[in-house]
């Protein structure tokens, strides 16, 4: 009887070992199984460009990295567009629909203000339907030649255009955004672009910013009369057509307010 309880113990003791060694063992699979995952994720996480480029240490990495200054701001006065400088060429039409390009911008960690992620939303908002360059130029309402503080924004439109610029599709304000990463601290590009309606009809344009805490779409006050200080910069598309005017000197001074 001692003998046959001995034997029961053995066998017990080998019977529960046997379940603590597969036990062991399925927990070791487990946890080599969430390693591997975790693996992957950190992986797929630092091989993603597009995520988290918006921030503001982001930002300050791609402005160390890039070596970029701040855009200087010239006021000397434009007597033709031909004579401005094309200060960007961005890529448009590279999006199907809008949703993939807010998509893009919340993946990327830019801030979309709720006006500018309204008019992104409007049916009225329309994507180029195949890819294009776009040569942008950056101006001031003191270079198109107003002296006062304020001007409105249907002067300013009014004047670029006759100096040759066109207004900026809709759709470069985001791809501005998303293709410029190292804007300074404290730079607000309004976007010359015709305004779009938000849903109770308010008129909006978009404005690309960089206002400390990172880089950010917003919209603003897009009505004709509303006032804009004269040292605002705002980016318009570049016109391959000649302005018109028999000159650039007699042009500038017949477009000089009175």
């Amino acid at each position: 009887m001692r003998k046959r309880f001995s034997i029961a113990i053995t066998a017990g003791r080998a019977h529960c070992g046997g379940v603590g060694r597969h036990s062991r063992a399925r927990r070791g699979s487990r946890y080599f199984i969430v390693s591997i995952l975790c693996a992957a994720c950190i992986v797929q996480f630092a091989t993603n460009p597009a995520r988290a480029q918006c921030t503001a240490r982001d930002v300050l990495q791609n402005q160390l990295k890039l070596k970029t200054r701040p855009a200087e701001v010239s006021q000397q006065l434009i007597q033709s567009g031909r004579d401005v400088a094309t200060w960007k060429t961005i890529t448009i039409g590279t999006f199907a629909d809008p949703l993939g390009l807010r998509n893009k911008l919340d993946g990327m960690g830019c801030g979309i203000g709720g006006q500018a992620a309204e008019i992104l939303a409007r049916p009225t908002f329309i994507l180029g339907s195949r890819k294009t360059d776009v040569e942008l130029v950056l101006v001031s309402p003191a270079q198109l030649g107003f002296t006062s503080d304020t001007v409105t924004l249907a002067d300013v439109y009014a004047r670029a255009r006759q100096l040759g610029f066109e207004l900026a599709a809709a759709e470069v304000g985001p791809q501005l955004r998303i293709q410029y990463l190292d804007q300074p601290i404290g730079e607000f590009l309004i976007i010359g672009m015709e305004p779009i309606k938000t849903w109770s009809g308010e008129p909006i344009v978009l404005n690309v910013a960089n206002g400390g805490a990172g880089l950010i779409l917003i919209g603003q006050d897009g009505r004709a009369a509303s006032e804009i200080h004269v040292t605002s910069r705002f980016v318009f598309a570049r016109s391959h057509q000649s302005a018109p005017g028999t000159g650039p000197i007699d042009q500038a001074a017949a477009f000089l307010p009175p």
